[in-house]
């Protein structure tokens, strides 16, 4: 894939911008470390580009969740041997996540990039014409080496593309994907699949995917591979000061913010009483504030990425809390889902950032480990939710998951080192 195919790609090699990473905070370490050399000029194009193949990722990764009947009644499966394509999706998101950086230390990280479009590409067009399930498993998986890959490089993507002040900025922008495919791929891809079938619903999946690709040959600039990333340097970095307590940190919003999304649906019912009509409506209104709430991460975290980090879960465990123990009518509801979506939607954009900052000569290796900690933290989640749910219903989940949001909030508070910029205290 010639970098040559569009005159808009330019290098991102230029510039000479260098930082010092977090291992001079170590009590007299002698090592210097790099971060990637900075841009001369802002490539805006090419991070839209990679949010539009954030979204196609996540899209396809959704698809399976409004498409699950026909998908099990044409393939001759069960329901929920169908919802493991969601699963192995997961699983090997997670593996991809941790092993990009290591495997394709020496590449081109454009060529790297583009490839894991071609990968979203040929999952969904042989998902749209598998014969039986485990051709759709094995398509799946490639769907999840794609969606960990580009996960775990995008933000460091966004300091090759922008200058050091931009960044935040960017990073907010590329996980904006994340926000839309969360609003449209399940009631497109419910609607599509009954207007011309869950087959074609995953081809038109891979068409976004096409769209995508020229849109990424042309934006995207040359990326040489920076530092020398192996599977050793995923335990280096853990040990970098500061570091491991942050994903600790990171691992209980999550956490505690998927305990509770899990578990939205009864909890709407049962506590707002309100109608299945009302369900889709009221959780478009979350995706929404959650898209918003990305794009503001963007200027917040210019302003403070301690006040971001710290005010994200505190709203969200303020939320869920309200959600528990006060009687606030529906309408007092629909404001405390709104700040929930708003909160979280600054989530992704902020510990991103904050992985970049702290690890900045390793920005992939660390981006790998966040994109570990968000899924480990889905699958933890739900599963903690599961139990609580059951012990006491979904104001359990909601006060506990609370509790849980406010802790980390104070152990970010106290606890969590965040660098103004990359390589600072």
């Amino acid at each position: 894939m010639s970098s040559d195919v569009c005159d808009t790609v330019t290098s991102a090699e230029s510039g000479a911008g260098s930082g010092t990473g977090p291992g001079a905070e170590s009590g007299g370490a002698a090592d210097v470390r790099q971060a990637p050399p900075e841009p001369a000029s802002s490539s805006w194009a090419a991070v839209f580009s990679l949010a539009v193949g954030v979204f196609g990722l996540l899209t396809a990764e959704y698809l399976p969740a409004s498409l699950l009947t026909p998908i099990a009644s044409d393939l001759g499966i069960s329901e929920a041997v169908a919802g493991q394509a969601v699963t192995v999706t997961a699983v090997a998101a997670m593996l991809s996540g941790l092993l990009t950086a290591s495997l394709t230390r020496k590449i081109d990280r454009r060529v790297v990039l583009l490839g894991f479009t071609v990968l979203l590409i040929v999952s969904n067009v042989l998902v749209a014409t598998a014969a039986n399930v485990v051709v759709l498993m094995l398509m799946r998986i490639l769907l999840g080496i794609a969606l960990g890959g580009f996960w775990s490089m995008a933000a460091a993507a966004a300091m090759r593309l922008v200058p050091a002040a931009s960044v935040p900025r960017a990073i907010s922008i590329i996980f904006s994907g994340i926000a839309v495919a969360t609003i449209v791929a399940v009631p497109l891809g419910s609607y599509l699949g009954e207007l011309t079938g869950w087959r074609s619903t995953f081809l038109a999946a891979a068409a976004l995917g096409v769209v995508t690709l020229v849109f990424q040959l042309c934006t995207l600039p040359r990326m040489a591979p920076h530092g020398s990333a192996r599977l050793g340097t995923l335990w280096k970095v853990l040990r970098r000061p500061g570091f491991g307590v942050g994903i600790v940190g990171m691992l209980l919003v999550h956490i505690g913010h998927y305990a509770l999304f899990t578990y939205i649906r009864p909890a709407l019912e049962n506590l707002m009483h309100v109608h299945v009509s009302q369900l889709a409506v009221l959780l478009f209104v979350f995706g929404v504030a959650n898209f918003v709430g990305t794009l503001a991460a963007g200027w917040l975290l210019q302003t403070s990425l301690r006040l971001t980090l710290v005010l994200t879960p505190t709203v969200m465990g303020v939320a869920a809390l309200g959600f528990a123990l006060l009687p606030l009518g529906q309408a007092g509801y629909i404001v405390l889902l709104v700040l929930w979506g708003l909160a979280f939607g600054g989530v992704s954009v902020a510990w991103s950032n904050w992985a970049t900052r702290m690890v900045p000569d390793q920005a992939e290796s660390a981006g790998g480990l966040v994109v570990v900690g968000v899924q480990s933290a889905i699958a933890g989640g739900a599963a903690a939710g599961g139990v609580m749910f059951g012990m006491g219903g979904a104001v359990t989940v909601f006060t506990v998951s609370g509790v849980v949001l406010l802790a980390s909030a104070s152990l970010i508070l106290l606890r969590v080192r965040a660098p103004r910029h990359a390589g600072t205290v």
